[in-house]
């Protein structure tokens, strides 16, 4: 089987507009949690979350292009630009047949679908903008990335809640591996920061007023973010005959699914997920250093993860250095493991690993060894990323130093 490497990054985010600011952020572990700015807020409960600051959508798109385009797809297109730049690769017609798009989302141009309610419902318009189907379409950024860049290859997107960008990113690293594709451009996009997003979400009750504290004593909830992350994938010989850079290489993705509860995690499901990462790439727990965790700041959630590593990693669990930087960048829904692979790749390239903000101190039910206060330095050769969705839908990546 092929070996997979990932040679270009792009990435818009609360943290930053490209990776090298959002590296920055997460190397000082700043946190872009804040009040947010949206209509309506004062008919909701929860008033913070992350929000892409200062976004200019016309720096970047002609004005007849952004009204084909939500929120959602204009970071993924953002993302995807910055990926293909830094990889140097020149798509013609036989590259462009080789090369997959598959992106994960959540919500969709949920924006977009909240206008439209608004506009019918609540202003009592007759019509919406002609272009709302193509906007709020789940598959929107997938299929404009394709034609951004002309590529012909297979283009779709995967819906699994908060597991959609890591399993839309394992889909791309088995595709490559087979054979199918040569290169393949996967991540997660979201912007769910609208009224009606949040007021669906204040609807679980899941959702902290103050901020995210995943694994900490006093932890209250998970916090709402936006944004983007989009990864060239590769196969390692076609990248290394075209001298590109390497910036870390994919060795093992599994899936699985708790079959237990609609929203409550099962510890099982995660467990068979990691240890089928490790499995697929050949791997004993032993080799693990550091696992960015999906850690939502929820009481359910984090004590269940907790719980699953300390069932794969053993004896050897102190020795993993385990963060969350959801406390950072808040929760991205579709496009979080995605965005938390920026971080994994931060930690593999330049030995740096974000620490997880908002501690308030230990929970006994999460003994492990998070990394709080500041970032750490570390020699960190495979890490694992983890994302555990509602619905008991878990993706894992393993990943390795180039």
């Amino acid at each position: 089987m092929r070996r997979v490497v990932v040679t270009g990054a792009g990435t818009v985010n609360p943290l930053g507009s490209d990776v090298a600011s959002s590296f920055a952020a997460l190397a000082a572990g700043r946190v872009a949690i804040g009040p947010l700015d949206i209509p309506d807020l004062d008919r909701l409960s929860i008033k913070i979350g992350a929000q892409v600051q200062a976004w200019q959508a016309d720096a970047h798109f002609t004005r007849s292009t952004l009204t084909q385009l939500d929120r959602n797809a204009q970071f993924a297109l953002v993302s995807a630009r910055q990926a293909v730049e830094q990889a140097g690769l020149i798509f013609d017609a036989d590259l462009g047949v080789q090369t997959a798009v598959i992106m994960g989302t959540a919500g969709g141009g949920l924006t977009t679908s909240d206008n439209a309610y608004r506009a019918v419902y609540a202003e009592g318009k007759a019509r919406v903008h002609p272009f709302t189907v193509p906007r709020l379409m789940h598959s929107s950024a997938a299929s404009q990335i394709s034609i951004a860049h002309g590529l012909t290859g297979p283009a779709f997107c995967v819906s699994t809640a908060c597991a959609s960008s890591n399993h839309a990113m394992g889909l791309a690293f088995q595709m490559l591996r087979a054979g199918s594709v040569v290169v393949a451009l996967a991540g997660g996009s979201e912007a769910m920061l609208s009224f009606g997003g949040m007021k669906a979400w204040e609807g679980l009750r899941v959702m902290s007023p103050d901020a995210c504290r995943p694994f900490s004593a006093g932890r209250n909830g998970m916090v709402q973010g936006e944004g983007a992350a989009v990864f060239v994938f590769e196969e390692r010989d076609h990248a290394l005959r075209r001298g590109a850079k390497i910036l870390a290489e994919v060795i093992g993705f599994s899936m699985t699914s708790d079959a237990s509860d609609i929203v409550l995690p099962n510890p099982d499901g995660a467990v068979r997920a990691m240890r089928g990462a490790l499995k697929d790439a050949g791997l004993e727990p032993e080799a693990v250093t550091h696992v960015n965790a999906h850690g939502t700041g929820t009481l359910a959630n984090d004590r269940s993860e907790s719980a699953a590593m300390a069932q794969v990693f053993g004896a050897h669990l102190p020795k993993v250095a385990v963060t969350a930087t959801k406390s950072l960048h808040g929760h991205l829904i579709g496009a979080a493991g995605a965005v938390e692979m920026l971080a994994c790749l931060l930690a593999l390239q330049d030995g740096v690993i974000a620490p997880t903000a908002s501690f308030l101190g230990p929970d006994p039910e999460c003994a492990v060894d998070l990394v709080t206060g500041q970032a750490r330095r570390a020699d960190i050769q495979v890490c694992l990323s983890n994302a555990f969705a509602f619905g008991g839908l878990n993706a894992v990546l393993a990943l390795r130093r180039a």
